[in-house]
C-alpha cells in the first residue's frame, strides 16, 4: 500500500502512539529509482554471474547506487554531505536490494558502520570525516566483528590492534574498518601496514565474509571503550532492524515469482497453481509476508524517530522476519520443481541470502531472548 503524503513528523524519543507505516509518495519515487537501477544492472543472469566472478562487486553499480541515488548518504545529515532522511528510506533501498539480493555493501557501510559512526560525530573530528566520505559513496567501511553478532552481544573481540577476527562480512572490499577493541573503537585503514584481510567461501556468495589479522597495527582512535561500546550496539541495532526489511525484500519475491510460475506452469492442462493444496501454501505465505511487512516497518520507524521501544521492536522484527525468508525461499525452489534446483534459476540466491540473513546480526533465537528480557510480563 502507498501514501500520498509523508507520515506526520514525530520528535525523537517521543514518538507517535499510533505510527503511520504506510510508504510515503517520498519513499516509492525513492524505490521506483532504485529498482529501476538493479533491473538494469543486477538482474538474475548478471547477479549470478557476479558469484562466479572474482570481483564480489560491480563497482559501477554501487557508485549508481550511492551517488546516482544518493542511497550512501540516506542517514547522513545534510551537514555533513548527506541527505537526511531517516532508517524508513534506508529500509526501502534495503528492501528492494533484498528482492534482487544484488551483490552491494550497502547494509554493512551504509547502515552499521555510518549508524556506528553517527552516535560518535559531532560538527568536526575524525568521526565526522569518515561520515562524510561516506556518504559521498568515494570509501566504504564496515565494523570488524562477526557477522552473526547480535545487537546486545557486542564485546570488543580484541585487546589491542593485534589478533584475528572471523566472518567479517563485506571487509574484503571495505576502504576502512571500524575496529572495537578493550582500548576503544578505531578506524584501520584497510591497505595500511599489519593488516591482512583473507576472503572466506559463505554460504551466499552475494555478501563475501572475510577474516580479518590485524598484527600490531595502527589506527585512528574514534572513542573511549565505553562510548565505542555504545557506538557499536547502536550501530548493531540498526542493521539488526533494517536486515528485515532485506528479508522481507526476498519474501516478497519468492512469493511473486512463485506465484508467477505456477500460474504459467501446466500440467494435466491446468495450471499448477490452480491445484487447491499449492493454493493453500501460497495464501499462506501471502499471510507471512504481509506480516513480515508490518515488523520491518516497525522496526524502521521505531530506529527513525528514535524510539524508547526500538530494541524491542528490532527484536520482534528480526525474530518474526528470518523465519519469514527461509520459509518464502524454500517455498520458492520447491514450487519451481526441477528448474528450481538448477544453478541457472536465481532460486538458490534467495534461499542462501535468507539463510546467511537467518543468523546476521544475532539469530531469531537471541532476538526472541530478548523479547522476553524487554517485555514486562505481569506477575502470576
Amino acid at each position: 500500500m502507498t501514501a500520498p503524503t509523508q507520515p506526520p513528523a514525530t520528535t525523537p524519543g517521543q514518538p507517535s502512539a499510533t505510527p503511520d507505516l504506510l510508504y510515503s509518495q517520498d519513499e516509492e519515487d525513492l524505490r521506483s529509482a532504485v529498482r529501476a537501477l538493479l533491473a538494469d544492472r543486477a538482474d538474475a543472469p548478471t547477479v549470478i554471474a557476479a558469484t562466479e566472478a572474482d570481483t564480489p562487486y560491480d563497482l559501477r553499480l554501487w557508485e549508481a547506487l550511492a551517488t546516482g541515488i544518493g542511497a550512501a548518504g540516506l542517514l547522513v545529515p545534510e551537514k555533513l554531505g548527506g541527505q537526511g532522511a531517516s532508517h524508513r528510506e534506508a529500509a526501502v533501498v534495503l528492501e528492494e536490494l533484498g528482492r534482487s539480493v544484488a551483490p552491494a555493501p550497502y547494509l554493512t557501510s551504509s547502515v552499521v558502520a555510518t549508524e556506528t559512526l553517527l552516535a560518535l560525530a559531532g560538527d568536526d573530528g575524525p568521526a565526522a570525516a569518515l561520515l562524510t566520505e561516506l556518504a559521498s559513496g568515494a570509501r566504504t567501511a564496515v565494523l570488524a566483528v562477526p557477522l552473526a553478532t547480535p545487537p546486545a552481544g557486542a564485546r570488543a573481540a580484541l585487546a589491542t590492534l593485534d589478533g584475528t577476527v572471523r566472518g567479517i562480512a563485506d571487509a574484503a572490499v571495505a576502504d576502512v574498518l571500524l575496529v572495537p577493541t578493550a582500548e576503544g573503537l578505531y578506524a584501520v585503514e584497510a591497505t595500511a601496514s599489519g593488516v591482512a584481510v583473507e576472503p572466506l567461501v559463505p554460504l551466499d556468495l552475494t555478501r563475501p565474509l572475510a577474516t580479518l589479522t590485524l598484527t600490531a597495527a595502527t589506527g585512528t582512535l574514534l572513542a573511549t571503550p565505553e562510548s565505542g561500546a555504545t557506538a557499536v550496539a547502536r550501530g548493531l541495532l540498526a542493521g539488526a532492524g533494517l536486515l528485515a526489511s532485506e528479508q522481507l525484500g526476498i519474501a516478497e519475491w519468492c512469493l511473486t515469482e512463485t506465484v508467477r510460475y505456477t500460474r504459467e506452469r501446466h500440467q494435466f492442462n491446468r495450471p499448477v497453481g490452480s491445484f487447491q493444496s499449492l493454493k493453500h501454501r501460497m495464501a499462506q505465505l501471502w499471510l507471512e509476508v504481509v506480516s513480515a511487512r508490518a515488523a520491518a516497518r516497525k522496526a524502521a520507524d521505531a530506529l527513525a524517530t528514535d524510539s524508547p521501544d526500538a530494541p524491542l521492536a528490532v527484536a520482534v522484527a528480526q525474530a518474526y522476519c528470518s523465519g519469514v525468508a527461509v520459509h518464502a525461499a524454500e517455498e520458492c525452489v520447491q514450487l519451481h520443481g526441477g528448474i528450481g534446483m538448477t544453478w541457472e534459476h536465481p532460486a538458490h540466491l534467495y534461499l542462501k541470502r535468507a539463510k546467511a540473513d537467518s543468523i546476521a546480526y544475532g539469530s531469531a533465537g537471541r532476538h526472541r531472548e530478548a523479547v522476553a528480557e524487554l517485555v514486562e510480563l505481569p506477575a502470576p
